[in-house]
């Protein structure tokens, strides 16, 4: 009888690559959460929940000042057009946020001058692709759009 050892033969391995294969893809995914941040809970969301009433106001000021922004965002440019009611002066400056739908670490935020009557020009960082979340905000009032880039 000759027999075989016991790395020859196929129903070891078998009984071997379940625990393994649990064990690799248990390391995979510690090293995924550690090294990546999700960026999904804030630390004072308490405070920001008491703080909605101050955002909500800031959205009734732009539609009570006639605000429409109209983007334009260009490899390395953004330019906004702002539409508003007669009786409303535009600031000098505007401020703008951009938030990634899903990865907060690419967040950017900068502030704008304004070129003409009612244009705010600047440039801007090349951003990755995807839809980003736009705050278009001065003074009182806020304005909010969501943008995709390529």
């Amino acid at each position: 009888m000759n027999k075989k050892p016991w790395y020859r033969e196929p129903y070891v391995w078998l009984v071997i690559l379940f625990p393994a294969s649990a064990v690799i893809g248990g390391m995979v995914t510690i090293s995924m959460a550690i090294n990546s941040d999700d960026g999904l809970v804030v630390d004072d969301y308490y405070k920001q929940g008491l703080e909605i009433n101050r955002v909500l106001e800031r959205d009734k000021a732009a539609i009570k000042h006639g605000l429409h922004a109209t983007l334009n965002l260009t490899d390395q440019l953004i330019q906004v057009q702002l539409d508003k009611n007669s009786d409303y002066n535009l600031p000098k400056q505007i401020a703008i946020r951009l938030s990634h739908h899903t990865r907060s670490g690419f967040d950017t935020e900068f502030i704008i001058d304004r070129v003409s009557d009612n244009i705010y020009q600047t440039k801007v960082p090349q951003l990755i692709a995807g839809e980003w979340y736009v705050q278009i905000a001065a003074d009182d009032w806020r304005l909010l759009q969501s943008i995709r880039t390529k």
